[in-house]
Order: C-alpha cells, then sequence, then structure tokens
C-alpha cells in the first residue's frame, strides 16, 4: 500500500521537526517536504503535489489562510489540514471558509493530528475534537461572500495594518520586521486601534477582521 504523501509548512523549527517524526513514524504515512513560510508553502506544493499539507497558520512572508486560499486556486488536488492554537470560532470557521479540509490545534494530543490527516485523506473534513460542532454552525447555506467595508476613519492607516496583520496571526515580531517598525511601536499601534475600536482582545481583533472582510483579501 502507498504511504500518504504530506507536507508540512511550519516556521518553528522544534514544532516541524516533532511532526516530522510523528509522521514518519507511521507505516502509513511520510513527509515528503517542508517549509519554513506561506510563499515556500505553495511553491513546494505546488512542485510535490503531496496529498496533504499540513498548514500553520501564523508564518512569514504570506499566512496560512493566504496560503490556503492560493493552494485551492492552484492546486485543488492537494488538501490542507490547518493547524492553530486559536479555538475562537469565528476564526476557525474563516479556516474552513479558506478552503482548509480541517483544522488540528496545536495544544491537542499527537493522536488527534494522525486521526485528522486520515480523515481528510479518506475524503471527509476534520475538526479538531475540542471544537467538534462548532465550526461548522453558520456556514452551511451561506453564498454570499461577507462585505467589504472601508477604512475606519477613527483609526489611523498603521493603526489599521498593524490589525491587520495580527489577524491574520502574524506575532508582534514577526509585524515589525514585515513593515519594518519596533516592536514597541507595534505594541502602541495595537494598543491604540483596540482603545480606539473597543476590542479587549485577539479575538475580538478577528471577529472586527471578519466583519471587514479583511481575512479574504489576497
Amino acid at each position: 500500500m502507498s504511504k500518504l504523501r504530506v507536507m508540512i509548512a511550519e516556521d518553528h523549527e522544534t514544532v516541524l521537526e516533532g511532526i516530522k517524526l510523528l509522521i514518519n513514524s507511521q507505516a502509513d504515512m511520510e513527509v515528503i517536504g517542508e517549509a519554513g513560510d506561506g510563499l515556500t508553502a505553495i511553491s513546494k506544493a505546488q512542485a510535490l503535489i503531496p496529498d496533504i499539507v499540513i498548514m500553520d497558520v501564523s508564518m512569514p512572508g504570506a499566512s496560512g489562510f493566504q496560503a490556503t486560499e492560493k493552494l485551492n486556486q492552484l492546486c485543488p488536488q492537494v488538501k490542507v489540514l490547518a493547524l492553530t492554537r486559536h479555538t475562537d470560532k469565528a476564526y476557525l470557521q474563516q479556516l474552513v471558509r479558506a478552503g482548509a479540509f480541517g483544522y488540528v490545534l496545536k495544544q491537542s494530543p499527537a493522536d488527534e493530528l494522525l486521526r485528522a490527516i486520515r480523515a481528510v485523506a479518506a475524503g471527509g473534513h476534520y475538526h479538531d475534537s475540542a471544537m467538534t460542532g462548532t465550526v461548522l454552525a453558520g456556514i452551511a447555506g451561506e453564498h454570499r461572500p461577507p462585505q467589504f467595508l472601508p477604512h475606519q476613519p477613527w483609526i489611523s492607516k498603521r493603526e489599521e495594518e498593524v490589525l491587520r496583520l495580527i489577524a491574520w496571526g502574524y506575532s508582534n515580531k514577526e509585524i515589525a520586521a514585515r513593515i519594518d517598525i519596533s516592536v514597541k511601536t507595534v505594541e502602541a499601534h495595537r494598543a491604540n486601534a483596540m482603545r480606539k475600536l473597543d476590542l479587549n482582545s485577539r479575538i475580538g481583533i478577528v471577529r472586527f477582521a471578519l466583519t471587514q472582510g479583511w481575512l479574504q483579501e489576497e
């Protein structure tokens, strides 16, 4: 029996190596490629055409959201299984809308990931057992994309840029490097924007981003 061909897109080396060891220890699957950022994940998946890509949501270059959407366009036969720490319903629903066949929480046991790989490879969809039933609700029957609203005049363009990147899953350090400002400045823009928009958590930022249509942008 041929093995499931799995590619891993994960920017943290320790996490990547752990997943690689786990998968390669299974008789029915093997890792055929690795990527440390979203853009590399897209190009490698096009070249290798794996059965499944395990996609970290928060990566430099292009986020897991963006890479998943692009792979759906370029390689629809490749199935994406998202890997995330986020447990917010709206955030997870957006992963499904982006084209992921399922998601696994990073904090879940290793067996959860193995079950997810096999389920997706068999043609199914997989939602982490800790969140079963919370994601598909609200997706069924949707045919209309979210409304794209204009820039909010009460936050600055830079504050909006920082919020967008936070919603895409970038860390403060990654945002600082991406837009060439200091981490302290990122933190200041984040705090100011959250105060102006009356947001009190990262989940609140993601929900606000969903209302703006930011998470579906290329």
